[in-house]
């Protein structure tokens, strides 16, 4: 279980001091499905990098299991079993698929273990595993890989910032498709998606909507998506999937 308690965050700009996040408290329960959405400009970004150690909070503490992990970094809290994929995937001129697998599986596992852990996200096993992971890939393939690299690590809890940021349609369709398969197939971590877009909200165990750096609503898709298809934001996000 994570959980964040009066955590805030701010930055310094001209002399003052901007709050990003206010005294914002949530639980994250194993074993969920969790999407966090809300206005641009909300917070819902630095949330996630607050969650996986990239910034440290202002005030407040952040438990993973009981244990304050506040002042933990990314590496302490990865090795915890906290996984974070980047809006945009980083890209390792040299390094081979099958090594990045490796890497994030933390032992020499076989040509055939990476290949099954490539299949799961849909990608042709023999085509990728000895690629490099550089700009020769699609957005959308570099996605895959990264989700790939997280089944591999076998994270307890992994969070994605806006995962459909600068793919196509075929590759946002697949990649829903990946995460209903690790919504029923993984179910013993849990997964918390940063995202604006309908299809993903639509899956959820839970939506969590952040505005002005604070929750304004939490609940199921029931309880929250029809008033939140009203606002502004949803009206926006619509717009946007339509376009992609």
């Amino acid at each position: 279980m994570l959980e964040l308690r009066n955590v805030s965050y701010g930055v310094a700009e001209e002399g003052q001091n901007i709050e990003i996040i206010r005294d914002l408290s949530l639980i994250i329960e194993d074993k969920k499905f969790v999407v966090i959405t809300g206005p641009n400009g909300g917070g819902k970004s630095t949330l996630a990098r607050l969650i996986a150690g990239v910034i440290k909070p202002t005030s407040g503490q952040i438990l993973l299991d009981g244990e304050d992990i506040t002042e933990k970094s990314i590496t302490e809290r990865a090795r915890l079993g906290i996984g974070f994929a980047f809006q945009q995937p980083v890209k390792f001129k040299g390094i081979r698929v099958i090594d990045l697998l490796r890497i994030a599986a933390g032992k020499q596992i076989s040509v055939s273990q990476a290949c099954n852990y490539l299949s799961e996200v849909g990608l042709c096993a023999r085509d990728y595993i000895e690629r490099e992971v550089n700009s020769s890939l699609s957005g959308g393939e570099l996605k895959r890989i990264e989700i790939a690299t997280v089944m591999a690590r076998k994270t307890k809890l992994t969070v994605f910032d806006e995962p459909e940021a600068g793919i196509d349609l075929w590759s946002f369709q697949n990649l829903i498709r990946i995460f209903e398969k690790m919504r029923e197939e993984h179910k013993d971590s849990s997964i918390v998606i940063i995202s604006h877009q309908e299809r993903i909200l639509n899956i959820a165990d839970e939506i969590i909507v952040i505005a002005d750096g604070k929750i304004s609503r939490t609940g199921s898709v029931q309880e929250v998506l029809p008033a939140l298809l009203g606002t502004e934001a949803a009206v926006d996000a619509c717009a946007r999937l339509t376009m992609e």
